[in-house]
Order: structure tokens, then C-alpha cells, then sequence
């Protein structure tokens, strides 16, 4: 839809909506759709309305995953307990990190040398085996393992002087040496309980402002959160294309009776659309490219 040179003033007021020009309503992708691709001698030449509405939401969710600019953010402040709920809508966390006093963002980075396994309270015996006596249950999100028990006890990146000179930090002598690069860091660290869906985070965290940039499937629901609001959901502009060329290689491949070169020719478009969008939307300027490739001329020592 062109842009209505009337609600130029309202959109320019405090209560405008700011930005959305760029931007498509899922609404529209389908009725576009339906009126370019759907009828006799059409590409989808018969198919049901319902299914054009489900392709429709699976594009959006695919494209959201890796192609469309559909992170959001959360800022909290780390509890004493070290654990943060997932969002409602979390699918993928793209980044972790916390900002200081100056407004910088630390990158606190994940550890996979522990995790909050079951808590197995029975006694074991020699033999290896344990009895139940029918009371063990799973884990659950008020439980805490001896492992996360030991992770949030203050205890990480606590050496942050090593002066060779000083008898006080005699203890750390060589423990630079063949330390993994992923724990060369004070930020932090973190580990995702997905049994659960909590982050945890270690003790040197408490307290700080947390950063959690993740990945969300684009969809919004109706205010009483009974149904998908398709009008409220949108697609950016760059990707109107790609997300045709998804409906229509959904619709024909699910299809029994349909050509099976213009199902491959579809994939083809699909792919190509898709790739496109994606330059599209990486927003690459050649000028601050350009500044940034002027330093690529340096010398790096190691």
C-alpha cells in the first residue's frame, strides 16, 4: 500500500508510528498472495485458504530465524539467585553480556563444563545400584543440583592480578599457560537449563545489568492471547519476496499432483529470495566498509 500524503501530520505526531513504512503486515502478505499466485492458470491454481495462511506463518517463522532483523532485547539485573527465566517468546539467545558503569557491554560467554543434572537423593550402594522406595521425581524448577549448588558458590574469576613479584599470588604462577582462549575472560559465564528453561549465571554476575539479545518467530498474538493478529504481525518490505517464493514452494510441494520441475524451479526462487534478503537487510554501506578496512593494513603482533 503507497503511503497516504493525509496522515503525513498524524504520523509526525508524538502518538505516530514511527518507522512502520518500512515494514508489511502478514494480513497483507496473504491477500497479495492470494490475488497474484491463487486462480485458473495461476501457479497455485487450487488450493485451500487455510493452507495459504499456515505457509504464510511458517515463512514468517523461518525467514525470523535467519534472515529477517527479529532479535529483541531484555534488560534486568542479575538476582542474588543467578537465574533468569527464558522470555515467553524465546526461541534462541543471540547474545549475553553486561553493561558497566560507562554504559559498555561486556559479551558473557556460555560453559559446557557443567550443567543442574538431577538430583539423585537416594544413598548408592556398593554395587552401584540405589532404591527409589517410589519417591524420586524429576527435577524440578525450585530444585538445585550439588553441581549448580557449587557453580554459584563465589568462586569464579577471582584471580585477577597476577603480579610473579608478589608472595600473595604466588598460587597463580602458570596459570596462563595453555589456558583455553574461552576462559582467558572475567565477564562471566553462563549455562542454559533447558529442562527447565533458566539461564543461570556465576556468582561474579550478581548484581550486574544483563543484556539478553535473542531470537523470536516474528508471530503476535490478539490481546487476549487466544489467536495469532495477523495484521499486527510484520515482515519487512526486503523480505516480501522471499517470503511469495516460501508460500508458493510450501503450497505446490505439499501438493501430490503438482509439476515437479515447477516445484524445483520454485526451491530455486526460494533460495535465491531468500539470499537477497538477506543482503538486503545486512545493510551494508560502502563508505563505512570502507573505514573499516582501512585498519586491515596493520600489523597484529602475536
Amino acid at each position: 500500500m503507497g503511503i497516504l500524503i493525509d496522515a503525513e501530520q498524524a504520523y509526525y505526531g508524538d502518538g505516530g508510528d514511527h518507522g512502520s513504512y518500512q515494514f508489511i503486515s502478514l494480513e497483507e502478505i496473504i491477500d497479495s498472495f492470494r490475488a497474484a499466485y491463487v486462480g485458473p492458470g495461476k501457479i497455485c491454481e487450487k488450493v485451500m485458504d487455510q493452507d495459504i495462511t499456515f505457509f504464510a506463518i511458517r515463512g514468517m517463522q523461518e525467514l525470523s530465524y535467519d534472515t529477517l532483523k527479529s532479535v529483541k532485547d531484555w534488560e534486568i539485573e542479575v538476582p542474588a539467585t543467578l537465574v533468569m527465566v527464558m522470555p515467553v517468546d524465546y526461541v534462541n539467545y543471540v547474545k549475553l553480556s553486561w553493561s558497566d558503569n560507562a554504559g559498555i557491554e561486556h559479551i558473557i560467554y556460555p560453559t559446557s563444563k557443567t550443567s543442574n543434572p538431577r538430583d539423585i537423593t537416594e544413598t548408592v550402594r556398593d554395587a552401584g545400584g540405589f532404591t527409589t522406595g517410589g519417591t524420586t521425581t524429576d527435577l524440578t524448577s525450585d530444585e538445585s543440583s550439588t553441581t549448580w549448588e557449587n557453580y554459584e558458590t563465589p568462586s569464579e574469576n577471582q584471580n585477577t592480578d597476577y603480579d610473579y613479584d608478589s608472595e600473595l599470588y604466588n598460587v597463580n604462577i602458570g596459570q596462563r599457560y595453555g589456558i583455553d582462549p574461552q576462559h582467558a575472560q572475567t565477564n562471566g559465564s553462563f549455562f542454559i537449563d533447558e529442562t527447565v528453561g533458566k539461564f543461570h549465571f556465576s556468582s561474579n554476575l550478581s548484581g550486574k545489568t544483563l543484556i539478553l539479545k535473542y531470537i523470536s518467530d516474528g508471530l503476535v498474538t490478539n490481546g487476549a492471547n487466544t489467536a495469532l493478529d495477523l495484521g499486527a504481525t510484520k515482515i519487512h518490505k526486503f523480505a516480501e519476496e522471499a517470503i511469495y517464493k516460501y508460500m508458493a514452494y510450501g503450497l505446490l510441494s505439499a501438493r501430490n499432483d503438482s509439476n515437479p520441475n515447477m516445484i524445483q524451479l520454485l526451491k530455486k526462487e526460494r533460495f535465491a529470495e531468500q539470499r537477497k534478503a538477506k543482503l538486503r537487510l545486512s545493510n551494508i554501506k560502502i563508505e563505512e566498509l570502507a573505514q573499516i578496512m582501512r585498519g586491515k593494513s596493520k600489523w597484529i603482533k602475536h
